[in-house]
């Protein structure tokens, strides 16, 4: 059994002072792909954002690779990529624009492959459209090419199938499943019935308290 990659021991987040839901521990390793499950407003965003950085209302504890994450912080941004429910794209920027801009900010000199992560999602000819331009199911796209920019052991996925058409959701159960191959692992949200060739976790939040993610 391959060493723990995350590791969540009484974990739960907070709004208002309260906890959303209750206690939560968990392993991922790698090789893992794991879905949050939960009714909506339990909480299962929170929790994202909390592993992705974006909030600190939680309480518990949070290990990465069998030590305490706050003590780790940028080695785990930059082995872990984080996509939230919204696509965090520039409208007026294009496609390349806005992956150069995301590389730029993690420290990637991303070059010639800008183009090949664009074509791997299905957008060759779009490169320079402004995003304004798109559909919602491309821009879905455009986000969904930074988890080629940077190889990550940890892809923490907010609805990623959101807007996605059938192909496109078939091409990202792939990609879901080829990160965990390669020893990585997945944590998401996704109201989507999984087809993988690997066996899929899920884990349910269970509410404590009230509140709308």
């Amino acid at each position: 059994m391959t060493e723990p990659l995350l590791e969540l021991r009484n974990l739960y987040c907070e709004r208002d002072d309260a906890p959303l839901f209750a206690p939560l521990s968990l392993t991922l390793r790698g090789g893992d792909v794991m879905q949050l499950e939960g009714a909506n407003g339990v909480g299962k965003t929170s929790l994202l954002r909390c592993l992705g950085g974006l909030s600190s209302r939680y309480r518990g504890d949070l290990l990465w690779r069998g030590a305490p994450l706050q003590r780790q912080r940028p080695g785990f941004a930059a082995d872990s990529i984080f996509l939230g429910h919204a696509t965090g794209l520039k409208a007026a920027l294009s496609c390349r624009e806005n992956l150069l801009w995301w590389a730029s900010l993690r420290g990637v000199d991303a070059g010639e492959e800008l183009d090949a992560a664009l074509a791997r999602v299905g957008l060759v000819g779009y490169e320079d459209a402004p995003c304004y331009q798109l559909s919602a199911g491309q821009q879905r796209r455009v986000a969904l090419a930074r988890l080629f920019l940077a190889p990550a052991a940890l892809w923490i996925l907010d609805e990623p199938f959101t807007a996605i058409d059938r192909q496109g959701a078939a091409e990202l159960e792939h990609w879901l499943s080829a990160q965990a191959q390669a020893g990585g692992a997945v944590l998401l949200t996704t109201h989507q019935t999984l087809h993988l060739d690997r066996p899929l976790l899920k884990v349910a939040l269970v509410a404590s308290a009230g509140g709308d993610e």
